[in-house]
């Protein structure tokens, strides 16, 4: 009889309680002037929690600019995590910009320019 691995649940578990301590972290701790108004949109944790990647979304401003401040103050924002997971490795944190937004919103401009069209040809 095989015995389940309970390794995925609790790196799913990891990743959601880094996720609320992260954007908690950024909106009351983090000073850089780049970082606006961030959403932490999901974040995945290596098996041997050595490396998570943090997608995130931006309301306004410039998204590199955004990203290389995250990537910048990933050891502070890190050392903070540390304080309050309680797990023996805290990931190394890597930023990534998530442009889902933005896709979905050309997709929506590609339909709709579609649609118009085969108005007109009606």
């Amino acid at each position: 009889m095989r015995i389940k691995s309970k390794t995925p649940n609790r790196s799913f578990k990891v990743a959601d309680q880094i996720q609320r301590d992260l954007t908690e972290l950024i909106a009351r701790e983090l000073k850089d002037p780049r970082v606006g108004m961030v959403t932490i949109q999901g974040v995945e944790v290596t098996p041997d929690y050595a490396h998570a990647k943090v997608y995130f979304s931006l309301l306004a401003g410039d998204s590199k600019e955004c990203a290389e401040g995250l990537n910048q103050a990933a050891g502070f924002l890190r050392a903070g995590l540390f304080k309050r997971l309680h797990i023996h490795t805290v990931p190394t944190l890597h930023f990534i910009f998530d442009q889902t937004e933005e896709h979905a919103a050309d997709m929506n401009a590609l339909i709709a320019r579609a649609v118009a069209s085969r108005a007109k040809d009606n």
